[in-house]
């Protein structure tokens, strides 16, 4: 199937909530949008494309997504730029991921066009809901979880692929006391931990709970082996500028492969600057810390954008960390992002795909 010949039916919503909606206080994934896509997976193909009002749906309580966990998500935000035109932030690279997830958890995949071309339809559906303040966008959520309904460890047969739609506001409101996690572990390697799989958020709410009991407003993960290493943010990667060099762990079976951070590390390529993406040592990022060469350290992802960590807790000790207002590099990506998701400047990169 091709963009061509893709049919989508739309139901409209005939009593619409965009009037009603307060968009001065959204709370980032509690307001959605009148509409949602869903299509289905059956007898090999993908099928029924449908945006139609958003709300429930029925299913059987004997689903295997809801007994075995084939179940994954992606996150990406369209933009309303500062001429009135709609655009939607690297479809294509979120695309990419989740027919990766799908590999992993045996499940299939949807052609790129398919995800691309749906998705760019509900969003014209929906483009009255793209707020037009700064640092606001309209939150997408594809998902995809398996329907057969009876009782067995083996891959489902069908599949159904939906998208809901939020308006929202920033993720993060201030700068993060972050601290390392040496006890609980996220992912290991040969598992899925770079699959946007459901069960591997399930996996980390009790340590995020009590970190947040404790304080903190994330984790950084560690490796499971030894507890030695950075890996990643429970809601974004994590990045650090040491010595004038943009370090960030390399993306393995443990870690998302983010397109906020792809798009960093190709910025700051841009500017001339160091990267090295790598395996990142705790007692490399504490001893930086001491010296004052970490001049910087952020989350990157779709849903935080760039959030500067404010503080890093390792074991009990609290490394505070330089004013993230005065911190040139991270303002500067920060900024640059903005400038190109809004159309305020070039897309010499072509990342936004306009609906």
């Amino acid at each position: 199937m091709t963009t061509e010949t893709l049919d989508i039916k739309i139901t409209k919503n005939t009593q619409p909530r965009l009037a009603q909606t307060d968009f001065s206080k959204l709370v980032f994934g509690h307001t959605f949008t009148d509409h949602m896509l869903v299509a289905d997976y059956a007898d090999g193909e993908w099928k029924n494309f449908q945006i139609i009002p958003y709300g429930e749906i029925g299913l059987s309580p004997a689903i295997s997504a809801l007994h075995y966990g084939q179940a994954f998500f992606e996150g990406m935000k369209a933009y309303r730029q500062q001429d009135g035109q709609v655009s939607i932030f690297r479809p294509d690279k979120n695309a990419a991921r989740f027919n990766k997830s799908a590999q992993r958890l045996c499940m299939p995949e949807l052609p790129v066009e398919l995800f691309t071309q749906s998705i760019a339809a509900l969003v014209d559906v929906e483009r009255d809901w793209i707020p037009t303040a700064e640092n606001h966008s309209l939150y997408i959520r594809p998902f995809m979880f398996a329907t057969d309904p009876y009782l067995g460890v083996v891959p489902s047969s069908t599949y159904k692929f939906m998208v809901l739609t939020c308006p929202v506001g920033p993720y993060f409101t201030k700068p993060l006391r972050v601290k390392f996690e040496t006890h609980f572990t996220r992912a290991a390697e040969g598992g899925f931990g770079y699959a946007k799989a459901a069960g591997n958020y399930a996996g980390a709410m009790l340590p995020n709970r009590r970190a947040m009991e404790e304080g903190f407003d994330q984790l950084i993960w560690t490796d499971a082996k030894e507890h030695l290493y950075a890996e990643e943010m429970g809601a974004a990667n994590v990045m650090f500028l040491i010595d004038g060099k943009l370090i960030t762990p390399s993306t393995r079976d443990t870690i998302l492969d983010g397109v906020t951070r792809d798009t960093v590390i190709a910025l700051t390529k841009d500017w001339g600057v160091p990267v090295e993406e790598r395996r990142v040592s705790i007692a490399e990022i504490v001893d930086a810390a001491k010296s004052g060469k970490l001049t910087d350290a952020f989350g990157a992802g779709t849903a935080a954008t760039i959030a500067p960590v404010g503080s890093i807790n390792y074991n009990g000790e609290e490394y505070t960390l330089s004013d993230p207002a005065t911190r040139e590099y991270s303002n500067k990506v920060f900024n640059t992002l903005n400038d190109i998701r809004y159309g305020r400047t070039a897309d010499t990169h072509g990342w936004n795909y306009m609906v």
